[in-house]
C-alpha cells in the first residue's frame, strides 16, 4: 500500500468513526420527562428515529374484526366512511429517560397517529 492510499483510509476511517459516535452520543443521551416531552411531542416519525435511533420494539394497531360488535355500533354497509383511516403504531425505547438523577424509566412507549406523537407513557412495571 502507497502512502497516498494510506492517508485515504486513515481519513475515512477517522470520518467514519466520528459519525459513529455522534449516532452513539444521540442515541445514548438521557431526558427528563419534561425534556422527552417537549423535545418529541407532535414530531413526525422522521424526527424521532433521526434524534432516537431505531426503537427497541414496535407494534402496529390493528382493529379487530368484530370491533363493531363489541363496541355496540351498526354498520350499514352500503353508506361508505368518508373518514380516513387512522394508523396508529406504538414504539418502544428503553432506559432513555430519567424520574431522578440516578434512575431512569425502564420503558418508554411512544405512540404516533397517523405519523406523528400522540402520546408518550413511562413505564417500570413491564
Amino acid at each position: 500500500m502507497n502512502f497516498n492510499a494510506f492517508k485515504k483510509l486513515a481519513l475515512s476511517l477517522t470520518i467514519a468513526s466520528f459519525a459513529i459516535a455522534g449516532l452513539a452520543n444521540a442515541a445514548d443521551k438521557i431526558y427528563t420527562e419534561n425534556e422527552f416531552l417537549s423535545n418529541f411531542s407532535g414530531k413526525t416519525k422522521k424526527v424521532v428515529l433521526e434524534k432516537l435511533g431505531k426503537p427497541v420494539k414496535q407494534h402496529v394497531s390493528v382493529k379487530p374484526s368484530n370491533a363493531e360488535k363489541v363496541t355496540g355500533k351498526k354498520f350499514d354497509g352500503a353508506k361508505k366512511s368518508k373518514s380516513k383511516p387512522v394508523k396508529v403504531e406504538m414504539w418502544y425505547y428503553a432506559g432513555i429517560v430519567s424520574y431522578d438523577p440516578k434512575h431512569t424509566y425502564k420503558e418508554v412507549e411512544v405512540t404516533f397517529v397517523n405519523n406523528h406523537v400522540a402520546n408518550v407513557a413511562f413505564f417500570n412495571n413491564r
